[in-house]
């Protein structure tokens, strides 16, 4: 009888809900005792913790809830970042005395921001800081580096603009931090500079920009034909107006033709009210004494089908300006090659010469080149050693210059 009043006792915390915790030392006791007339009901053996759960239940859904509302508040699904960290540590030797020789030791730091609001739009950010030296910020000279960035260990808004698609082939920019080769319809060039008077297959008169406000229109065939121009006025930080006598202008025009082996464009850039490029220049080169130029760009690069192979890539182009003002024009031109693959997996090694843009009152003509190797530690950290000069690199005879930096690239 024990056994059996027992058993049927059962019947009702077995009834309990399934969240309840049944406590058998209660129902052990219980089978044993001789108080058979006892009420029992669904409470009879429940164990004083469940309402310790209970409470921890809901500290747990509270928790919940402030984590939604936390992520209610976080980016947009549609805003992806990404950036790099890169390090430079070199020096330079120059037969002129102009720039200090002692070792320099930079870096900078860069964040992408790419916001989508309709799926096909575009809103990006660009951030950066650095602390480039004056060994690696020298454009006379030509040992600007690619990666440097002068602004004193502050971060900034480096880049800012608005893209989208208008129908199925063309795209438009609008921008206050915007420069005008991002604008084009093709990339001129595949050739990776280490030092940025040969990004673009020449930054000079034709392809030399400067970040300020803009717009642009590309319309791009799905034939490989690309049309493209856009307008940048220096107006930033300042009063005067955009796109008036008071603001330096570049009005640029490509038309170019793009597969997956080659390339060639044409461009040309109209620069007016002291528009001038640095980087790839002479300071006879670059002078525009009414502060007007027409400048005019040729650009092709070819790539092998196959990569690892003793046949490089090669990118070329030739500039061509006339300037306001005075009799001398300007040219420059500039090659260079690529080998990826050719000792391990995802290397590169890169060659590059050229003459930079120089007048017919210069008295010598300058010669810039650069070589290097590029190989990756892992699938987020490159290191890159390379050498670069130039003989009589300012238009003036002896002004010869070389350095080599260490660079190692942090990619996230």
């Amino acid at each position: 009888m024990l056994v059996a009043g027992a058993s049927l006792s059962l019947l009702a915390p077995i009834a309990a809900q399934a969240s309840d915790i049944v406590n058998l030392e209660e129902m052990n006791s219980y089978s044993r005792s001789e108080k058979k007339s006892s009420r029992l009901d669904s409470k009879t053996f429940i164990n004083e913790v469940s309402e310790d759960i209970v409470n921890l239940k809901s500290r747990v859904d509270g928790l919940e809830v402030k984590q939604n509302e936390f992520e209610a508040g976080g980016f947009s699904d549609t805003t992806v970042m990404s950036g790099k960290a890169i390090f430079d540590i070199g020096g330079v030797e120059n037969s002129s005395g102009d720039l200090a020789e002692a070792v320099g030791f930079q870096y900078t730091y860069q964040l992408n921001l790419n916001t989508s609001f309709t799926g096909d739009d575009d809103l990006y950010v660009r951030l950066k800081s650095g602390n480039a030296t004056d060994t690696f910020s020298n454009k006379d000279f030509g040992t600007y580096l690619s990666s440097s960035n002068g602004n004193d260990d502050v971060l900034k808004v480096d880049k800012i603009w608005y893209s989208f698609p208008l129908g199925d082939n063309n795209t438009v920019w609008v921008g206050p931090r915007i420069e005008n080769y991002y604008m084009h319809g093709a990339s001129p060039s595949i050739y990776k500079p280490i030092t940025k008077q040969f990004k673009l297959g020449g930054n000079g008169a034709a392809y030399g920009a400067s970040t300020n406000s803009g717009v642009g229109w590309a319309f791009n065939a799905d034939n490989g034909f690309s049309l493209s121009s856009n307008v940048v006025s220096k107006q930033n930080g300042g009063s005067n107006g955009f796109l008036t006598d008071e603001s330096a202008t570049n009005w640029s025009t490509q038309v170019a033709y793009t597969t997956d082996s080659y390339h060639v464009s044409l461009i040309s850039a109209l620069k007016y009210n002291g528009w001038t490029d640095s980087y790839f220049t002479t300071p006879l080169g670059k002078a525009r004494p009414d502060g007007n130029s027409t400048n005019y760009g040729l650009r092709a690069y070819w790539r092998p089908d196959e990569s690892g192979s003793a046949v490089p890539e090669l990118s070329a182009g030739y500039d061509f300006s006339k300037v306001g003002g005075q009799d001398a024009d300007t040219d420059a031109f500039f090659v260079g090659l690529t080998w990826k693959d050719s000792f391990q997996a995802d290397d590169k090694v890169g060659i590059a010469v050229g003459k930079p843009q120089t007048s017919d009152d210069d008295t010598v003509e300058p010669f810039a080149w650069e070589a290097y190797y590029s190989f990756k530690l892992n699938d987020s950290v490159t290191m890159t050693p390379a050498i670069f000069g130039g003989t009589d690199r300012t238009g003036t005879d002896g002004d010869d210059v070389t350095g080599a930096v260490l660079q190692t690239t942090f990619k996230f």
